[in-house]
This record gives structure tokens, sequence and C-alpha cells, in this order.
């Protein structure tokens, strides 16, 4: 059975979920005609959420799949053009569902800030994935659709006016409000705990080209580090008087962005070198916020990163936020974010990407952010790449959601030329 000739066009797994049943409600506005099934562990807690969707989802197909029963997973993906999965975290239960959906030729796409994971399902299933006409596409939320895509449309841009290549290119989170979901906390822990129980995992995760497709055949530009402490004006002269700090997802969000590079056989340049910071503000107390603000940040990775696995897991999972859980519909409408990605080609002209969403980044806005991939790679597959495998959002479909994410709800991007 072909793609094309697959019972349904999605199916949610992890619907039951926090993040999955935000994705599943977001599908049920904005799914058209698409042929949309959910899955989950429970059959009982399948029919409650589908009841709380609204009468667009009530004839939705309820499928029973379980992590730790491969043959419901590979059944499941036997069905559908794409599965989107929201069950983190990933270093846990993703490997299996991966697995799967590669075998049967079906597309991916879940919400993973997981390096590891990623590199594991690269190094696992990606030739498969290619064989069998899979794309299997991680980190399709605010992880790392904003970091991906806005450079993906400075590269478009500066190509269409013939410009030349990316040089120095640089995320900005301008504003944001909004909380850090249950499911984010938990693959940031698991993040963690990885590369504190293997060195080797540790030194992969320092490397900024660990993603890549040919770690050889990367540029070697000098450091790159994630976590940065700058002045506005040394990226760009609109941010004279700004003063940035370290962002919080940069090392997972910029290996994502290096392996669009080379996915894309270095299309942005061979020189191109990429990082992300988050603005603290112009007032007399931004620098002092944007250094102590980074200087926690490199602490906590750092002593994370190697002593992590000592905690008692008791205390962890009391101080945390349990996954599947988050804020109230009220806290989710308040939230919102902005990011200006910077960059200066080659010929020395300077372009500014500027994406932004109304609602919580970590739920509502990954919710359409996610779904939305997933209607583009089950919907839209005349625009998408001819990539196959292990992939990411923009080398997948960076076209697709050029054109679907500013009709989405609540989404704004645009590219502009500096000089």
């Amino acid at each position: 059975m072909t793609a094309a000739d697959r019972e349904f066009d999605i199916v949610v797994y992890g619907a039951t979920g926090f993040a999955g049943r935000l994705t599943a409600l977001y599908l049920a506005t904005a799914g058209g005609d698409a042929r949309i099934a959910l899955a989950g562990r429970s059959a009982d807690k399948l029919i409650k959420v589908r009841d709380s969707l609204g009468p667009a989802a009530q004839s939705w197909p309820l499928i029973t799949a379980d992590a730790s029963q491969p043959s419901t997973l590979n059944a499941m993906a036997a069905r559908t053009r794409v599965v989107i999965t929201t069950v983190g975290p990933y270093t846990k239960y993703g490997l299996p569902l991966v697995a799967a959906c590669a075998a049967a030729g079906t597309d991916y796409a879940d919400l993973t800030g997981e390096t590891m994971f990623i590199r594991d399902s690269i190094d696992t299933y990606h030739k498969e994935a290619a064989d069998t006409g899979a794309r299997i596409v991680h980190s399709c939320g605010f992880d790392s659709v904003p970091s991906d895509l806005t450079v993906y449309a400075l590269h478009k841009q500066a190509q269409a006016d013939g410009a030349g290549d990316l040089l120095d290119t640089t995320m900005v989170v301008r504003r944001f409000a909004g909380g850090v979901s249950g499911g984010t906390v938990a693959s940031m822990l698991e993040v963690m705990k990885t590369a504190s129980k293997d060195p080797a995992a540790r030194a992969a995760m320092l490397d900024p080209y660990t993603l890549s497709t040919d770690r050889g055949a990367e540029p070697e530009l000098g450091a790159q580090p994630d976590i940065a402490w700058r002045k506005g004006v040394q990226i760009a002269p609109e941010l004279a008087g700004v003063w940035t700090g370290a962002f919080v997802m940069a090392a997972t969000n910029s290996r994502i962005v290096r392996r669009s590079n080379a996915l894309l056989n270095w299309s942005y340049g061979r020189r191109f070198a990429y990082s992300e910071v988050m603005s603290m503000g112009s007032s007399p107390m931004a620098p002092i916020a944007a250094a102590v603000g980074t200087a926690t940040n490199a602490a906590v990775l750092a002593l994370g990163s190697r002593y992590f696995d000592k905690l008692p897991d008791r205390l962890v999972q009391r101080i945390v936020p349990k996954p599947g859980t988050g804020p109230s519909e009220a806290t989710r409408e308040r939230g919102h974010y902005t990011v200006e990605t910077y960059t200066t080609t080659t010929t020395g002209a300077r372009y500014r990407t500027t994406m932004a969403q109304v609602g919580d980044p970590g739920y509502k806005s990954t919710a359409v952010l996610l779904g939305e991939c997933g209607l583009a790679l089950a919907l839209h597959r005349d625009t998408l790449s001819d990539l196959r495998g292990v992939l990411t959002p923009a080398a997948a479909m960076g076209d697709a959601l050029l054109d679907l994410l500013p009709a989405a709800d609540g989404v704004t991007l645009e590219t502009t030329r500096l000089n």
C-alpha cells in the first residue's frame, strides 16, 4: 500500500496528553477535509478527548497503540500517511515509533528537543527511511521551527536577490511570554541525564555539528558558543542599546539549523555560522540581567551535564512539572513570542526575518506549528522537498511552511532587506 492509499492522512499519537490534545484541538479547526485519527494507550481517555474537540472531530477514529508494544505502532504506522507524536521524553519512548514509520514509509513529526535522541534516530533509521520514502522530521514545535524556518526564509530571499551566501546569522528572541511545558522540562532533563551518564554523549553534544550528515565536510569556523552574552549592536545596528544573553534552547535549535544546511548540500553557504540569544532589553539593568542569566544558564548546563544522574529521582519529580500537565486556557492565550533572525551575506547584503505567534510558545503556539507540519506532510506533498530519511523542518518542508504558516492562527512571518 502506497502513502496515497492509506486510510488516514494524519494520526495524532499521544492525543490524551496535554500537548497532544492541544494539537488535536487545533486540527479540529484547521484540518479541513484531512482524514484524522487519534491514538494513545487508553481507549477510554481517547473517547473523552474526542468528545472535548467539538463537532468536527466526532467522527475521527480511535487507535489504541503503546510504545511498549511495537506491533501496535507498526499497525498504526501502516494505516496513515503521517504520524505526529507528542509522546516524550523521546529518548525513553520515541525510537520504536521512528522504527515503525521508517519501515512503513510513513512520514513522522515530533516535538523533541533531545539532541542525542535525534542522533540515534539518524544513525539507526535514516537509511531505511530514505529507502522506504519516509520523512522522519524532528523538532516541529517552538523547538525548532522558528529557528529553522527563519534561517530558511533568509536563504530563500538572499537567493532570489542574487545576494550570495549567508555568513554570520543570529536569532534573537525579542519577546517571550509563557511557561515551559512539562514535556519540554522532561526532555531537557533527559538530555542532562544522558550527558551525565555517558561522557561520549556529553562530548558529542558539545560539537556544533553533532547532527551533521557528514562531520568531516563541515567548515571549521572556530567557536560557535551556545551560551553567549553580547551587545545587540554586535549582531545588527537595529539592536543598538539592547543587551542579549543566553537562550535556553540554543544548543538544540542551532544543531537543527546546521543539519538543515548540510541536508540542503550546504546551500546556506560554506561559511554559514549560526547562534541564538535572548534579548534582555535596553534598561540600565539589562546588562546585569544578561550577565546573570547567561552565567546561570552556563552553570546549570555544566553541572547538570556532569552530575544530574546523581540526583535522586524522587527529588527531581517533586520539583519539576509533570509531562502531560500545563497551564490554564487563559494563561495559554496570554502567551506570545517574537523572534528576529539577522544575517549578512557574502555580498554585504543584510536581512532580517521576523516570526511571531500569539499563544504560549510551549503550548498553544507549539500545537499550531506541529499541526501545520502534519498538514504540510499529509496534504501538500507536491511542495515538499525530494529528500527522504531523518530530516529537519526546513529541509523537509521549508517551502510548504513558508506558504502555510502566515495563514495559520496567530502567526506572522516576514523577511526584510535592511540595506
